[in-house]
């Protein structure tokens, strides 16, 4: 999308200005009437726009309506936090510039577990997004946030996995639901942006993705890939989607029938359906599926896009001239993204709009609040995972004289391919050296060129190498990388072992005090880490807290929950091919027929947490019901801290294939050390039916129905039964 965010850019400049030439329309339309319904008013507005002013609004750089007072807008980035001049910190000359405040990537606040504090980071990137558009001093970002990314982390080899919330759709569908009530807010009338999820569908392979075809069945299309999406809309309120560049069952997902056929007639989805950059011409000079651009445009409006994310205007029109679709075809696309806009207040002159006064009354720069340290801080410190403690950590400072930082990414803070600018950045090198302060030394290596790891380690009582991927691969070209276990947008990985393994092995025979950072946007296999290293941190990228979050950790400042949201494998031997979509061949802790590395929902503590009993409040659950399991949980340990008790369930009756175990439910809750604490996971009945191809309609079975809690998938504390009646 680089080449379209560019020429938006360099666009919308012209835009933004004939649009403020217009003075809003001191004629009054009904369309104006904020006491008609939406559909009334988007007839009326529909009905007095001129067929070009119809087409245009088919743009990702949304240029209104002046001539009758409909403001414009536009599109940005944000799936951990506000990208707004474009992805990787692009910028466009004589543009200016601003810092957004920056969380941990996707995959990395997936690692949360908490719903509840994803939301406030979109919520708060929604704000910083009002705030430029609205501030005059900016006044150049835009209200549509492409954000989150839906999409399921099937296979770690997928070079988007940074951009996912992991391979359990139970999961990625409460987090994108989160995150999508983030972004639009909770006014009854107005959003405070607009979610605009990618990509549907099945997009998790890179190479050839613009001719490949993800290919499986129904049932893994309602109850998984789509899984996410549907709760999107449904639950989350998202009214806007972009589809993906890969066919799905041999169809392109830009002219699927899927579009119209489920999202909008059974969904209930009525906004925008859009584009991937570039891909409307991709249908003809890469799937070979249509003849030409204006064959293909026609298909596309049939379809039901909404929005294009290439030139599409010429194509359009010899479309409408050759009769291939006809101006209330256009009425059909344009209303789904007016109605986006209606949603903005982009109609209204804003009295009753809580979010038109961000920016204008409220002129403190948003990402210089120290709320906004403050919350990057927590989300990255909760994104933590502790995956192995052989009681080397908490770090106690008191009793350390030296400290060995080593690693290439020890000194820096990496932006990845859809991050905004933050306005500081705090390294792991940074962060340790604000945690212990003047009093104890640190020997800093960045590799072991002339023995300096080594040396660096043997002079130092502890040792912390921090090792990962680059999200950008140090500058390379599109789709390039310097190593094979590297992947980004474009490019998947073609190996999972991490190479700088190598330097842990050397620092960890120069000190037996080694803790292993590992700073990454995907999985890796380290089996000898696993099996040497006393200690292993895994954090995502990005961070404008990334050094500060990790320090807290590792000097116990603050206790560590997170949870990992992928199978780590052992070895790439163990994964199915990357372009098998049907995970029931051994894909995702539901159905992997290996022992994981780790496992999906594992994650450490440095306290010690006692399951107690299990009660349901009733033995039965039936079609619209929802079931309540309570666990007694005590903190037995010496420290106060999270805990992330997780709901599996299993169908030993089922006439079906069914996961071994599925996520169900989940809660992260604090409990102070000594202290006990009932904790209630709702189970909804809809939640255990599996889609019956044959009737069309997902389908709760009779039987009996095992419930599994614990720590992680494959630590259960607790289970029993229930039946479904």
């Amino acid at each position: 999308m680089n080449v379209i965010i560019r020429l938006m850019n360099a666009v919308f400049l012209i835009v933004i200005t004939a649009i403020l030439g217009f003075a809003l329309s001191a004629q009054t339309y009904p369309f104006q009437d904020t006491g008609l319904t939406d559909d009334a008013r988007l007839d009326n507005l529909i009905s007095l726009m001129t067929l070009e002013e119809k087409i245009n609004n088919l743009s990702p750089m949304l240029p209104g309506v002046p001539r009758l007072g409909v403001r414009g807008t536009r599109i940005v980035e944000g799936l951990h936090g506000l990208a707004w001049s474009g992805p990787a910190n692009w910028a466009v000359k004589g543009e200016g510039e601003a810092p957004t405040t920056t969380f941990p990537q996707a995959i990395g606040l997936a690692q949360m577990w908490n719903t509840e504090l994803l939301e406030q980071v979109a919520a708060w990137e929604a704000y910083e997004t009002r705030y430029l558009t609205q501030n005059a001093d900016y006044g150049m970002a835009g209200l549509i946030v492409l954000a989150p990314n839906a999409d399921l982390g099937r296979d770690i080899r997928w070079g988007r996995t940074e951009e996912c919330y992991g391979e359990d759709a139970f999961l990625a569908a409460a987090m994108t639901v989160a995150y999508v009530k983030g972004l639009q807010g909770d006014h009854p009338r107005y959003w405070k942006t607009a979610s605009l999820m990618k990509h549907f569908l099945a997009n998790s392979n890179e190479n050839n993705r613009f001719v490949d075809s993800s290919d499986f069945d129904e049932r893994l299309f309602r109850e998984y890939y789509a899984y996410p999406f549907y709760k999107g809309v449904v639950q989350g309120g998202s009214r806007a989607y972009m589809a993906a560049y890969n066919k799905y069952n041999g169809i392109p997902c830009t002219v699927h029938p899927v579009l119209k056929g489920v999202t909008v007639a059974e969904w209930g989805q009525n906004g925008i359906i859009c584009t991937d950059g570039g891909a409307f011409k991709r249908l003809v000079d890469s799937h070979k599926y249509f003849e030409d651009y204006t064959e293909a445009a026609a298909a596309c409006i049939r379809s039901g896009i909404t929005m294009f994310l290439d030139q599409y205007m010429p194509y359009l029109q010899q479309a409408l001239e050759g009769g291939m679709v006809e101006e209330e075809d256009i009425d059909a696309s344009v209303r789904g993204t007016l109605r986006v806009m209606l949603k903005l207040g982009l109609m209204d002159d804003g009295a009753d709009n809580p979010y038109i006064k961000i920016g204008i009354e409220d002129t403190e720069k948003p990402w210089t609040k120290p709320e906004a340290s403050e919350l990057a801080r927590k989300v990255t410190v909760q994104s933590i995972v502790l995956m192995k403690n052989e009681g080397l950590l908490p770090l106690d400072k008191q009793r350390l004289k030296s400290i060995a930082v080593i690693g290439p990414r020890a000194d820096l803070v990496v932006s990845d391919w859809y991050a905004g600018t933050p306005i500081y950045k705090v390294s792991i090198l940074d962060g340790i050296r604000n945690g212990v302060g003047d009093g104890v030394r640190i020997h800093f290596a960045a590799d072991n060129g002339a023995d300096a790891a080594v040396e660096a380690a043997r002079k130092s009582d502890v040792a912390i190498v921090c090792v990962g991927n680059h999200p950008l691969s140090y500058g390379l070209g599109w789709a390039e990388n310097h190593v094979a276990s590297d992947g980004r947008e474009a490019i998947d990985r073609q190996a999972i072992s991490l190479e700088q393994e190598d330097l842990v092995r050397l620092v960890r025979a120069a000190n037996p005090n080694t803790v292993l950072v590992l700073v990454s946007s995907f999985p890796y296999a380290i089996p000898w880490s696993k099996a040497n290293v006393p200690a292993i941190l895994h954090v995502a990228q990005s961070s404008q807290e990334l050094g500060n979050g990790v320090a807290d950790i590792l000097f116990g400042l603050e206790n560590p929950a997170a949870r990992l949201v992928q199978t780590w494998s052992a070895s790439i031997d163990q994964l199915p091919p990357i372009l098998d979509y049907n995970i029931r061949n051994g894909r995702t802790y539901m159905y992997d027929r290996y022992e994981p590395l780790f496992a999906f929902g594992h994650g450490l503590s440095y306290t010690t947490f006692d399951y107690g009993d299990m009660k349901t409040d009733r033995s039965t659950i039936k079609e619209g019901e929802t079931l309540n399991i309570t666990v007694n949980v005590m903190n037995i340990g010496s420290r106060s801290g999270d805990e992330v008790l997780q709901l599996y369930v299993s169908f030993p009756d089922s006439k079906v294939e069914r996961p071994v175990r599925a996520l169900k439910g989940f809660k992260r809750v604090h409990i102070p050390v000594g202290q006990s604490m009932a904790v209630s996971i709702p189970l909804k009945a809809e939640d255990l039916t599996y889609w019956n191809q044959d009737r069309h309609a997902f389908v709760l079975e009779k039987g009996t129905v095992k419930l599994m809690v614990g720590a992680a998938s494959d630590d259960i504390r607790l289970d029993g039964t229930i039946e479904v009646r």
